[in-house]
């Protein structure tokens, strides 16, 4: 059985809630690095870009990830994860990498306070050019891909699946 397992992907795939539901069935510990990151700051996601930029944003997220020890654990990581390549590679020596993979269209469905959620990303950048940039590294980064176009339920038995016997 693994150690841990990372969950990436785009805000609104599920990582956090399929996150909270694997955790509980394998019997693990569960981490949400947007969590994380907030108690470490003492601040929400969006006070911190908007006092401090999305690039700040970043940093901290990656901070917050290098401080990460897990051991039998589920890790949620923040959207913009994969911008780290440091972050990368320390999920990666702790863990197994799966990306939530889900269209644009139910990712645009889900995300209704794209002001408001505290996501890193460029003032002017819509949530699409957000979606098309950050694939190209989710993909990269990958060891597993599951399609997570459907409840969370069943995003987590799929998981349960592919990760049998790894």
């Amino acid at each position: 059985m693994l150690d841990n397992i990372t969950l990436i992907g785009m805000p609104g795939a599920g990582k956090s809630t399929v996150g909270q539901l694997l955790a509980r069935s394998l019997q693990l510990e569960f981490i949400d690095t947007d969590d994380l990151l907030c108690l470490q700051q003492q601040r929400t996601l969006q006070n911190i870009v908007d006092n401090d930029g999305y690039m700040q944003l970043r940093r901290f997220e990656e901070q917050a990830i290098l401080s990460i020890e897990a051991k039998k654990s589920v890790i949620s990581t923040g959207g913009s994860t994969v911008y780290s390549a440091a972050a990368m590679q320390h999920l990666s020596s702790l863990s197994k990498i799966i990306y939530l993979s889900v269209p644009y269209e139910i990712i645009a469905e889900r995300i209704k306070n794209l002001d408001t959620r505290g996501l890193a990303k460029q003032p002017d950048q819509s949530l699409h050019d957000l979606y098309v940039e950050r694939t190209e590294l989710y993909e990269k980064y990958a060891e597993i891909t599951v399609a997570a176009d459907m409840t969370a339920e069943l995003v987590a038995e799929k998981i349960i699946a592919v990760t049998a016997g790894i």
